[in-house]
């Protein structure tokens, strides 16, 4: 009797024009992240794996910084991949030329009104590899045997950020000297995040062209080779150095002494006096004050 009654049904729903619907609409991607160069095309894949709904509304959106905007809207490309996107069957994006822009997140949205799961999204990463561009390298002109200097390489543009490598005389420099017999005696280390190249003590053999190559999955740049100096230690410029300060301080020496034997530093006292008296004249005697009275000299004539 069960059995009559779900065949009775069912005869029913056909006669009625109702055709059961799929469990719903279900998605799924080749990749949830996905790398790509900029400047080169790259797909979003969005499969429809099972729907009933003859026509289900899509949109694409992209998420950047937790901000969603449109990508496919109204079946049509809009925002910042207008008129360089399209919409390809069943649902993927593909974007002809990727920019460092394009990196965010982008979500792919199928409504099925059909279908008994009438909905379904799917996430996908989207991260646009960018080339390294010429880094800036400094080389100094000329050091000495025996010190310590430092080689600098900086490239601020490259997406995911290179790692560098460094060339003496067109030979790269292997990361650790002392796996390379040519290089075991060498006292360099190289940083390959941050570009360095430091030694803590030039050889002569250290001495020639350097240049710096930067380097991620997009590319690679380098910047033009630039000579390093490797001078010897200058004894004889530090002797003449040493004697003309020795010879400098002894005249000085001298001259303090010969201006000392002359007087020429020596103060008087503030109680000394310096005044000249006029001399007396020879017609008037002056008393003493306290006398109250003055004396003529023999000279004074009545």
């Amino acid at each position: 009797m069960a059995i009559a009654r779900l065949l009775a049904c069912f005869v029913l729903y056909i006669s009625l024009g109702h055709i059961p619907s799929a469990v719903g609409v279900t998605l799924r991607t080749t990749d949830k992240i996905v790398w790509a160069n900029e400047f080169e095309p790259i797909e979003l894949t969005c499969l429809i794996e099972s729907i009933s709904t003859n026509n289900p509304r899509i949109e694409w959106k992209k998420i950047k910084n937790g901000v969603p905007s449109y990508v496919y809207f109204q079946n049509k490309i809009s925002g910042d991949l207008e008129h360089r996107a399209q919409l390809r069957e069943p649902a993927n994006i593909l974007i002809f030329n990727t920019s460092r822009s394009d990196t965010a997140e982008y979500r792919c949205e199928v409504a099925a009104i059909d279908d008994q799961r009438d909905f379904d999204e799917i996430l996908i990463s989207l991260a646009v590899r960018v080339k390294p561009v010429v880094p800036r390298c400094s080389v100094p002109e000329t050091v000495t045997v025996g010190t310590s200097t430092e080689l600098r390489c900086l490239e601020n543009e490259g997406f995911p950020a290179p790692l560098y490598r460094w060339f003496h005389n067109n030979e790269e420099l292997p990361q650790d000297p002392k796996n390379s017999p040519k290089f075991a005696n060498s006292s360099y280390s190289i940083n390959p995040d941050t570009g360095g190249l430091k030694f803590r003590r030039v050889r002569k053999e250290d001495a020639g062209e350097y240049y710096c190559q930067a380097k991620n999955d997009a590319g690679h740049a380098q910047c033009p080779p630039q000579m390093m100096e490797v001078c010897d230690v200058d004894i004889l410029g530090i002797f003449l150095k040493c004697f003309c300060a020795v010879v400098v301080f002894l005249c000085l020496a001298a001259s303090i002494c010969h201006s000392l034997r002359r007087g020429c530093f020596h103060k008087k006292g503030h109680n000394e006096n310096n005044y000249n008296w006029p001399a007396q004249s020879d017609g008037v005697d002056y008393g003493d004050a306290d006398e109250g009275h003055f004396r003529h000299k023999s000279s004074f004539i009545i």
